[in-house]
């Protein structure tokens, strides 16, 4: 260990970030921030000076022992399974559309084949669009026709998530139209196979503030062959006064196949809740859809989805853990609407309406259950395969054209020891089939592995879900290196699946846990309004929670370890270090919202003023300022050592946001324990990474992590 020691301590260390202070008043409240600077994030000063932090961290990391033998033994369990299946979507003639990793592959492709043992066509190799431009790129979406003739197809690059959209058609495997950029959500496909709907940002003009990005979006008819700027605008803001439409909303119109109605949803932000108009068919085709209201977001309706004449909704108005209800299309009523599925001790995470029935999946602390409520109002739980998460895929409710019905539904399952399978229920038999979509592989479910669930009491009594994975034999005597990460915002429940590539940790002794906090929603909408805005401070709370029980249970102590916080999880990780530096050797927070009350002067920042609040008021003052980490950040305390990644086209968490976090610590910190930014140039958010750049991130950290703990495999 001092041997290695030495050997990095001899590289140059990065320039110290210059302190120039600005101070703002906040409803009497003074702030000082020592780099606003850094959100000029183009300026020629500020890049010199993250380039010299990347590349100090890049350096130092390479130097790490045993840092290539993690990545390289990442590298073969990922190639233990020879693909890997997502999105798999089934059209009622039996077409599968999907994404396929195989596992040379460093991208997810876009494949076609013709009913489950069909032969398999690639359509789509983003591998083709990095020999053209030289970045890496990624498919975002896909939206297949109803007939599966053709297929829209959102592409991006460098995970910088500014999208473009495509259509190919399937038969020839060439591009149609010319792609349209500046996409936000596209798109729905209407009935006659040939058009389809989209969202697209505005166009950008000089003088318009950066705040406006992502604001007074616009819905667009295009039909194949025709001009993409002589599309059709048929939704925005003023276009119609029969729908109401904010310059900050995000409108969408949406279709549903055998279905005569459309339906406009417009979303506010990251907010869950919807406005939700219908439109008959054939006014909209006629150009003059006559839209008429089903709820508003104070109805609280999170999703819909149809079944004839009938409209289902999923609400939480007087139900936390949510309620089912359906109304008419013709005369929608939702004050009136009639009780499908009542709020129970689970809470119900989605619906979806299948030819033969409504799907519902329900959650109790992670472990889901599925329930089938026929059409005729009979309701019964579903025998699964074994316990676990279930991810439902997407299943066309339509009858095919040869009247053979597809009924039933796909869905994944998994487990924090099992990597996910794809099965169909047979509502016939009453039986799950594995479809052998997703290929097996030998460290698909470890027998040495153990997952278990604890309730933890938090400072005010309250229980907190905990779920704790290690490899079986373990001692609890303290000295197992530990990696705790947590979320909790969004109402967004923390099951991440099993990842062969994680096997590599637990082969190391190493502990994963996961914390359920309150601002998730394991436990409904009142868990998620308990970890929100004024409220928020129990999401690090109930985190510094469960890394007291996993030192006084002695699965680990504070000298082995790490806290982790992704995305919004910045605020729990950064907040929990900055409240309890001694809890922690390590603490990771990545692309992570580390200054929140600057957040909102952000592209992104507007939409999320609903989740975290805003400075406009004194009491949205006072909520963001105990989120900010940057801000709680004191001089002289003994920090635990900090790796801070984010990718520079990060499009929802500005990478200023790490930069400034990372200033303040290092100059900050008495420890002497590095602060490493670690900087991917060809990354954003996470969303459109590689295989090769996960890996190489997750390898940095892993043997970041066994350095500090003093572990030198």
């Amino acid at each position: 260990m001092e041997r290695s020691m030495i050997g990095m301590s001899a590289q140059p260390k990065p320039p110290v970030a210059p302190v120039k202070p600005v101070t703002d008043d906040y409803f009497g409240t003074k702030v000082t921030d020592n780099y606003r600077y850094m959100e000029n994030f183009n300026d020629e000063e500020v890049q010199q000076w993250v380039k010299a932090q990347a590349d100090y961290t890049t350096n130092l990391l390479k130097q790490l022992p045993g840092r290539d033998a993690f990545f390289n033994r990442m590298i073969e369990l990922e190639a233990s399974v020879p693909a890997k299946m997502d999105c798999v979507l089934r059209l009622a003639n039996g077409k599968l559309f999907y994404l396929k990793r195989e596992a040379q592959d460093d991208v997810w492709k876009l494949y076609l084949r013709d009913g489950m043992n069909g032969s398999e066509i690639l359509l789509v190799d983003p591998e083709q669009f990095k020999q053209e431009t030289g970045k890496p790129h990624a498919i975002n979406s896909f939206i297949p026709s109803w007939d599966g003739k053709y297929v829209m197809y959102a592409i991006s690059a460098s995970g910088s998530e500014e999208t473009s959209l495509y259509v190919m058609d399937t038969q020839t495997l060439k591009n149609v139209d010319e792609p349209i950029s500046r996409l936000h959500y596209g798109g729905s496909w209407l009935p006659d196979n040939q058009s389809f709907l989209y969202t697209r940002h505005q166009e950008m003009k000089e003088g318009m503030a950066i705040t406006e990005k992502n604001q007074n979006s616009k819905v667009y008819l295009h039909r194949l062959g025709t001009d993409v700027e002589q599309d059709t605008l048929v939704l925005g803001h003023g276009v119609t006064p029969l729908v109401d439409v904010s310059t900050v909303a995000s409108p969408f119109i949406i279709t549903v196949p055998n279905s005569d109605y459309v339906f406009a949803v417009i979303l506010y932000g990251t907010q869950k809740e919807l406005d939700l108009y219908v439109a008959t068919l054939a006014s909209f085709n006629q150009g003059t859809p006559e839209w008429k209201k089903v709820c508003d977001a104070i109805d609280e309706v999170k999703l819909f989805d149809v079944h004839g004449e009938d409209l289902y909704l999923l609400t939480h108005k007087n139900a936390p853990r949510y309620k089912i209800v359906k109304t008419s299309l013709k005369n929608p009523d939702f004050s009136s609407a009639e009780l499908v599925m009542d709020q129970s001790d689970q809470s119900i995470e989605i619906m979806v309406a299948a030819q033969d029935a409504l799907y519902v999946l329900t959650s109790d602390n992670g472990i889901n259950k599925v329930i089938r409520i026929a059409y005729d109002g009979k309701a019964e739980p579903l025998n699964l395969p074994f316990d676990g998460t279930v991810d439902f895929f997407g299943n066309d409710p339509r009858v095919s054209k040869n009247d053979a019905r597809v009924e039933g539904i796909l869905l994944a399952m998994t487990t924090w020891t099992r990597f996910y399978s794809i099965y169909e229920y047979n509502p016939k038999t009453e039986t799950f089939m594995e479809t052998g979509l997703q290929p097996k592989g030998k460290y698909d479910a470890p027998d040495d592995l153990i997952a278990k669930e604890v309730e933890v009491k938090s400072y005010d009594g309250t229980m907190v879900p905990l779920s704790i994975v290690y490899k079986k034999g373990i001692k609890l005597d303290g000295s197992n290196p530990c990696w705790l990460t947590g979320y909790g915002a969004y109402g967004f429940s923390l099951y991440l699946p099993y990842q062969h590539q994680d096997y590599a940790w637990y082969e190391k002794g190493g502990i994963m846990a996961f914390a359920h906090v309150r601002g998730g929603g394991e436990k409904g909408q009142e868990w998620y309004r308990a970890g929100f805005q004024q409220t928020k401070p129990n999401t690090w709370k109930d985190f510094i929670a469960c890394a007291e029980y996993l030192i006084e249970q002695k699965y680990t102590s504070p000298a082995k370890l790490a806290g982790e916080g992704i995305s919004a999880g910045g605020i729990l990780i950064g907040r929990a270090v900055t409240e309890r530096p001694d809890l922690f050797a390590v603490a990771i927070p990545r692309v992570g919202a580390m200054n929140a009350i600057r957040f909102e002067t952000t592209p992104n920042g507007v939409n999320n003023i609903r989740e975290f609040g805003s400075c406009q008021t004194e009491a949205g003052f006072k909520a963001l300022y105990e989120m900010d980490a940057f801000l709680h950040v004191k001089h002289g305390v003994n920090y635990p050592a900090m790796m801070i990644t984010h990718g520079i086209t990060d499009p929802r968490c500005e990478p200023w946001q790490s930069a400034k976090f990372a200033a303040r610590v290092q100059a900050a910190s008495a420890s002497g324990k590095p602060v490493l930014l670690r900087i991917d140039y060809e990354a954003g958010h996470g969303v459109g990474s590689t295989k090769t750049q996960r890996l190489q991130e997750r390898a940095d950290i892993f043997t970041f992590m066994m350095w500090q703990f003093g572990i030198e495999d």
